[in-house]
């Protein structure tokens, strides 16, 4: 159900649009990836059952990628973002309709043609759709960009408490094993560190010196 909540933000089924968009990109990058591979192992093995894998993973795919596309064009308007975001969304979203397109026209194509298709207009789709695999990926890639380089999506007041989190830094638990930056061995020595102080073994052939 589309409704408004107290801040304005428009949601659906209870999910902003942001976090909407998020959890349905998933289905076009898993679905229709899958529907390439059972596509390309069909012409060279020839087993319907991969054929058949091949049809149902692209329609789904598809569909995944419209509801994607379309909870991604209502997310555009409700994050807030500044000169770089912008560019980067825009580039996403041409991609978005580019890459959706293709297999868009694929789909038809199959939906039309799927038990009447000779082995050449096959190849032919699997070629288009090897080329929307690259325009998917790219798309996803500018998305990443977007949450991951550029921290869209995420209110202004939740990155700055997360911040001062950060800052603040935390505590181990009792035996929680943790990584910290290596300490490099002048930074010892600042500390009043001798850092060649104590016994120590030599490697075989190394000549004789002094401490």
């Amino acid at each position: 159900m589309l409704m408004l909540d107290g801040a304005g933000a428009t949601t659906f089924l209870g999910f902003d649009f942001v976090r909407l968009h998020a959890m349905l990109n998933d289905l076009p990058a898993a679905l229709l990836l899958a529907a390439v591979v059972f596509e390309a192992l069909y012409i060279f093995t020839k087993k319907d059952g991969l054929r058949y894998a091949s049809f149902w993973t692209l329609m789904a795919g598809i569909l995944g990628a419209g509801a994607a596309t379309w909870a991604g064009l209502q997310a555009e308007g409700a994050i807030e973002h500044g000169t770089a975001i912008h560019e980067i969304m825009e580039r996403h979203e041409r991609l978005a309709f580019i890459t959706v397109g293709v297999f868009a026209v694929v789909a038809a194509w199959r939906l039309w043609r799927e038990r009447k298709m000779s082995m050449g207009e096959r190849q032919i789709a699997l070629v288009m759709t090897l080329v929307g695999t690259g325009l998917l990926y790219t798309t996803g890639k500018l998305g990443g960009q977007l949450v991951f380089d550029h921290a869209a999506g995420i209110p202004l007041e939740v990155m700055e408490r997360e911040m001062k989190n950060r800052a603040a830094g935390h505590e181990h638990a009792p035996g929680e094993e943790h990584e910290h930056p290596e300490t490099a061995p002048d930074t010892a020595q600042a500390g009043g560190i001798d850092s060649s102080a104590g016994d120590h073994d030599h490697a075989p052939g190394t000549p004789e010196h002094k401490h």
